[in-house]
């Protein structure tokens, strides 16, 4: 599975994943209740959503120009920082504002998220690409397709 449908498999899995997971931390963490903090997982997967599709397309773009291909546990721990690093950017200011906090509060809370999801991010690209495969961008040439691309 390639393109365009392996990116909308990839987010609706990860999402869902990610919205009962977000909902439950955010209750535990605050006050909110876990309906207050189901609606802030929303809007930050839909953040999410949106940062994946443009992280990703970048990534691969990156990625299909790298020497070596595939996808080494250096290459996937740098994805994962990368995509959390940008999307802390995004939340930190959704959660101080729905949540009522300081922006360092709403950090603080967000980087337990980060972790939780710094290793659910690594797990969840690595299971992924073990089912579906891994994109274009990162498979490995064999040498005789190596050997037509003088051509």
């Amino acid at each position: 599975m390639q393109g365009f449908q392996r990116r909308v498999v990839y987010i609706t899995l990860y999402e869902g994943i990610a919205i009962m997971a977000a909902s439950a931390g955010l209750a535990l963490m605050t006050d909110a209740g876990l309906g207050h903090s189901g609606v802030l997982a929303v809007a930050a997967s839909v953040i999410a959503v949106i940062w994946n599709l443009v992280f990703n397309a970048l990534f691969e773009r990156w990625e299909s120009r790298q020497a070596v291909r595939g996808r080494s546990v250096r290459r996937r721990v740098a994805h994962a920082i990368g995509f959390e690093g940008g999307l802390i950017a995004f939340l930190v200011p959704l959660f101080a504002w729905g949540l009522g906090v300081t922006l360092w509060q709403a950090l603080v809370m967000d980087l337990g998220l980060v972790v939780f999801f710094l290793v659910y991010t690594f797990v969840f690209n690595w299971a992924f690409d073990r089912v579906f495969g891994l994109p274009a961008s990162a498979a490995t040439i064999g040498p005789a397709a190596a050997a037509g691309q003088g051509a």
